[in-house]
């Protein structure tokens, strides 16, 4: 049976089905999705855990061994099954297919890989677990979809957060779910648990780290050199990678040139800000930058962010501080002629 990663709550109170297959690329939904199975399992008296990663080579009769021994005293035994690339092969797929149809009341089986191409979701090894029990595909959250995810993250964590709140974290993590996580766990510990503003957020955040590649990135977007500058100093004063600060700032011109592209063709700059995870509370900065910058000099603040990032790669002579400084002061300028 085929269900949403919502309905694995509701599913597992009404007990552990024989096998599962998680997929998905998004890692900290599909680890907690495998967390949620195990603990079931371990409830149910299921405390011992096979673990088996079918890479190059794979044994596959050791899987089948792993089912089938179980100890002189029957103790109920998790069998997982890690398939890195999705696909176990023709041998793989046999032995899946013969572990379900074989499998012991007291074995649960658990597949998991990545996202499964659609000749992958139709194999016959894939839909004998999905008659056999539950099939599991873990959908990344979309952006739209991310302020409404941190806010029941937060929600579960105890804080109770206004929307200014959730959006400055949401742009922080740019769609990272396993930062968007960590992120609230060092608020609820810095803050507790309880009501939180964004300018809260924005305390914690600053107290945490005194300077930061994001604080660097908005200077700059907003025009003043002299702040962008110093924050820059910051990172290279507190041991920050160079090839971070580039990171930041390529993500950020990137997005103003697809608006400088939709401002020249006359297209709605609010659907295309958002479509790019320009949120509410930071399309006013991206406006006063879109001011300065038209299409073409952001093309070459790209051209001079690559030659910065191959800098600090060291795959290119040069100071990377230097040429970061260089690209920093163009962005928070008027006029973009030169950025490098």
């Amino acid at each position: 049976m085929k269900i949403h990663a919502n309905q694995l709550s509701t599913r597992l109170k009404q007990g552990l089905s024989p096998c599962y297959l998680v997929t998905g690329d998004e890692h900290l939904l599909v680890a907690e999705a495998l967390d949620a199975i195990r603990a079931r399992a371990r409830e149910e008296g299921f405390g011992t855990r096979d673990l088996h990663v079918a890479g190059p080579g794979f044994d596959w009769a050791a899987l089948r061994d792993s089912s089938a021994n179980l100890s002189l005293f029957a103790e109920r035994r998790i069998v997982e099954l890690v398939l890195p690339t999705g696909k176990p092969g023709k041998a793989g797929a046999a032995a899946i297919v013969d572990l379900v149809n074989d499998l012991h009341a007291d074995t649960l089986f658990i597949v998991t890989g990545p996202k499964l191409d659609r000749a992958a979701s139709n194999a016959k090894w894939a839909k004998t677990l999905d008659s056999a029990g539950v099939s599991l595909p873990i959908w990344p959250v979309e952006r739209r979809e991310l302020p409404q995810w941190i806010d029941r993250r937060m929600k579960a964590a105890g804080l109770k957060a206004d929307r200014d709140a959730v959006m400055l974290i949401a742009d922080r993590v740019e769609g990272n779910l396993l930062a968007a996580s960590q992120e609230i766990e060092k608020l609820r510990l810095i803050l507790g648990e309880g009501a939180i503003d964004a300018e809260a957020v924005a305390a914690a955040v600053a107290n945490s780290s005194r300077f930061d590649v994001y604080k660097l990135a908005d200077a700059a977007l907003a025009g003043d050199a002299a702040r962008a500058l110093r924050v820059l100093a910051g990172l290279r004063a507190e041991g920050v990678e160079p090839v971070l600060a580039v990171w930041a700032l390529i993500r950020e011109v990137r997005v103003l040139a697809k608006l400088a592209e939709a401002s020249r063709e006359r297209r709605d700059l609010g659907a295309v800000m958002q479509k790019n995870g320009v949120w509410r509370n930071r399309q006013a900065l991206v406006k006063s930058a879109l001011s300065r910058h038209s299409l073409g000099s952001s093309y070459r603040l790209l051209k001079a962010l690559g030659v910065a990032d191959a800098v600090s790669k060291g795959q290119a002579p040069g100071d990377p501080w230097q040429r970061v400084s260089e690209v920093v002061v163009v962005l928070a300028g008027r006029v973009a002629r030169r950025a490098a």
